[in-house]
């Protein structure tokens, strides 16, 4: 009889775990995932980590406020470590592992571009927050942040407003500051900007000798017309450019730098006094005037715990992307991703600037652009706004293979790079 007790424990204690996978189980299915793709290591990880934050904290929100569709929203967060070929692989493991309902993240464009693929073949919709060189248009993606005549072209046309004659086009050497550039450069001339008006210049990943290339700025500056610079240098290497002008006795008076990459995040905790008066373009800044941007900053702060950490338009994008994620669910009535990316069409929702943003059929939204002048503060004084909202073009009207090219994915058409000359959808459709 000795025996007997044991094996009752075992009995109890078999029956005690299979309990508790079921209630794992249930609990799973009472709750409804949601993907988090963002670098919290390696290079990416100062600007990406703020973006999972942003993420939890819209998460959180949502949740008090019921969640959706009767369940719970649960953030699944993986960590792509700032490596492009791995940002694939995670997405794959939070699709066919978690099961997450879409997925919010990337950053840069190898890695957007390199997590595209995956979303297309496992039908997952992936929102994309940052702004980048177009060229583009995917049933499963949807580009909260800014196509090129969203900032870039913008941008161009103030400062040709300021008299600005010559142009220095500077980025890192990658896709999205070539592609950029490459319509930055046709818009020029179209324009009736001459070749040997346009300096184009690019720089690896965190360059910092920048003496010999700012010298060569300089001196292009110097031919008796206004010339500023058109930038697309990407993270740490802004900090030894903007350095190095000053060096040179370069003030933004002088030659006047527009940047796309530099915001409240990047000129956090930096000596700002190198690049006061020095421009951005953007579709949110933090000193934005809006009650919504108020209650936003407030949640922020809550949230992080820290009154002195900045918001940023990235940010803005993913709180766009998230209230059209919910709202389109809600509209589907279900999360079934196929369902919802047909839902996501003509979906709006308050962007931070006190309007809405809507989803257009080609995937982008619509968005203010701002120009912004850096303060000793590391905040940025709002020079120019445009009248109203800006359509994202997923095809460039500057460029031979582009300007002939819509997307739109509603039915019958579904096809991401249409040739209304040809009449035929020259890619994947659906």
């Amino acid at each position: 009889m000795k025996s007997i007790v044991p094996v009752r424990r075992l009995a109890l204690a078999v029956s005690a775990a299979a309990a508790l996978v079921v209630s794992g189980a249930v609990q799973a299915a009472d709750t409804i995932k949601v993907g988090i793709l963002h670098s919290l290591s390696g290079t990416m990880a100062i600007s990406e980590t703020t973006l999972k934050d942003t993420m939890l904290m819209l998460i959180e929100e949502q949740n008090k406020k019921g969640g959706l569709l009767g369940k719970k929203l649960e953030p699944v967060v993986v960590d792509p470590a700032s490596n492009w070929p791995l940002f694939a692989e995670k997405a794959r493991e939070l699709i066919q592992k978690d099961k997450v309902a879409a997925i919010f993240g990337c950053w840069t464009s190898v890695s957007r571009k390199s997590v595209l693929p995956v979303v297309e073949e496992l039908k997952t919709p992936l929102f994309y927050p940052v702004q980048y060189e177009g060229e583009e248009s995917s049933k499963y993606v949807f580009y909260t942040g800014a196509a090129p005549n969203q900032q870039a072209i913008p941008a161009v046309d103030y400062l040709m407003d300021q008299g600005v004659k010559r142009w220095v086009l500077a980025g890192t050497d990658y896709v999205y500051p070539r592609t950029t550039n490459k319509i930055l450069e046709a818009y020029l001339k179209a324009k009736g900007v001459k070749d040997g008006d346009i300096m184009i210049n690019y720089t690896p990943f965190g360059h910092s000798d920048w003496q010999s290339i700012v010298a060569d700025i300089k001196k292009f500056g110097s031919a008796g017309k206004k010339t500023a610079v058109v930038s697309t240098i990407n993270g740490d290497a802004n900090v030894p450019f903007y350095k190095e002008l000053g060096n040179q006795g370069i003030s933004a008076e002088d030659i006047p730098v527009v940047a796309f990459s530099v915001g409240e995040e990047e000129l956090s905790g930096i000596d700002t006094k190198p690049l006061v008066g020095h421009l951005a373009a953007w579709n949110y800044f933090m000193s934005v005037d809006a009650d919504v941007n108020d209650e936003f900053i407030e949640a922020w702060h809550k949230f992080i715990k820290k009154e002195d950490r900045v918001t940023n338009d990235p940010m803005e994008a993913h709180y766009i992307g998230f209230n059209m994620w919910v709202k389109a669910v809600e509209k589907a009535g279900t999360t079934d991703p196929e369902k919802v990316v047909d839902a996501m069409v003509g979906v709006t929702a308050p962007n931070l600037s006190g309007g809405y943003s809507a989803m257009m059929p080609n995937h982008h939204i619509t968005k203010p652009v701002l120009i912004g002048e850096i303060q000793d503060d590391g905040q940025f004084e709002i020079v120019y706004s445009t009248p109203g909202l800006v359509v994202g073009d997923a095809w460039s009207d500057f460029l031979p293979g582009s300007k002939d090219l819509i997307a739109d994915w509603r039915k019958p058409l579904s096809c991401g790079n249409y040739n209304v000359k040809t009449g035929k959808c020259s890619g994947q459709n659906y």
